[in-house]
């Protein structure tokens, strides 16, 4: 049974900096974190294997298995590439060590269901430092928002977003794969990306352009998020993108986004892994996050009105025919 209750502030703005009118601000813990976990590329260099359930295999789960002597905390959004198609998580999940867990994915691939050629490292999936972007994200996290263990209830929100990130940067894919979009725009995006390096102590990041806040992302613990910058920020440009030499925004904006997250009202749920899966909704701000014996690990975040920056993001963006959506899953 879901529970009610008020997030006390967990992170703090530092300075903004702005390129060619994005805004990226740095996010602070603002108390010591106590949790300990591991990132998903850390656990997979240590032998942790993410992969299908089965030889027949399941859209919207996967199979973690765990071997390392860390927790490892998967993040929402995160890209896995390989196996039969690449996903997304759809929740952030905290895996125990030593332990096997089913993940409620999303697929990011529609038109490819097989496996590409033989042998054991054809069904582990790689972490690639990459996550999906606010646009894949949130029409994921809204579909989600009453039942975010429920398999398959987004997936077709996500590949209608991953289809209109194609249709944005003028890209196509003979699978309708997301990562093909990216690749389409890598020049790009990893200098936007190198503009922005991380700062000591950093734990999160909050993105701003068109004038307004778009979205945040946060762990409890800096050494983690040390890993999450890059594919946190390459998830970020590919959206920004559209919005290159616009007007960025002010720590002002950020700090009253922060203390709007901080009021919020959050429901809690059993999560998927280890603590408790949040969700946050309220005139201001809405999202999700994870709680673990009573400290939030991880917080992903968005302003109620920014369906208004991605409306305006498609109309000043280059019109082309959608990809081949070859849905054989």
């Amino acid at each position: 049974m879901s529970t009610a209750a008020t997030l006390t502030h967990t992170f703090a703005a530092g300075e903004p900096v702005t390129h060619r009118g994005i805004t990226v601000v740095p996010l602070f813990p603002a108390s010591e974190p106590v949790a300990e976990y591991i990132t998903l590329a850390e656990g997979i260099a240590l032998g942790l294997s993410v992969t299908e359930v089965d030889e027949h295999g399941e859209v919207g789960e996967l199979l973690v298995a765990n071997p390392t002597a860390h927790r490892v905390l998967m993040y929402d959004g995160e890209e896995l590439e390989g196996a039969k198609q690449n996903r997304i998580l759809n929740v952030s999940v905290l895996v125990e060590a030593r332990s096997t867990l089913a993940v409620p994915v999303s697929c990011v691939e529609a038109g490819r269901w097989g496996y590409d050629g033989d042998g054991d490292h054809q069904r582990v999936f790689s972490a690639i430092s990459r996550t999906s972007s606010p646009r894949v994200r949130r029409a994921k996290e809204e579909h989600l928002r009453s039942a975010p263990l429920a398999r398959g209830v987004a997936q077709s929100a996500v590949w209608s977003a991953v289809d209109d990130t194609h249709t944005e940067r003028g890209s196509s894919s003979p699978t309708a794969a997301y990562s093909d979009a990216v690749r389409h725009v890598q020049p790009d995006l990893d200098d936007l990306v190198g503009q922005f390096p991380l700062r000591p102590g950093q734990c999160g990041v909050l993105l701003g352009y068109a004038g307004a806040v778009v979205c945040m992302d946060a762990v409890s613990r800096a050494e983690a998020y040390e890993g999450l910058h890059q594919a946190l920020l390459a998830g970020y440009v590919m959206d920004a993108l559209s919005f290159v030499d616009g007007k960025g925004i002010g720590k002002s904006e950020a700090d009253d986004f922060l203390a709007a997250v901080s009021a919020v009202e959050v429901i809690r749920r059993p999560s998927a892994g280890l603590g408790d899966d949040l969700r946050l909704s309220a005139q201001m701000a809405t999202g999700s996050g994870l709680e673990f014996n009573g400290e939030v690990i991880q917080m992903t975040a968005y302003p109620t009105d920014s369906d208004d920056a991605r409306a305006r993001s498609m109309q000043h963006a280059p019109r082309i025919a959608r990809p081949t959506r070859r849905r054989t899953a």
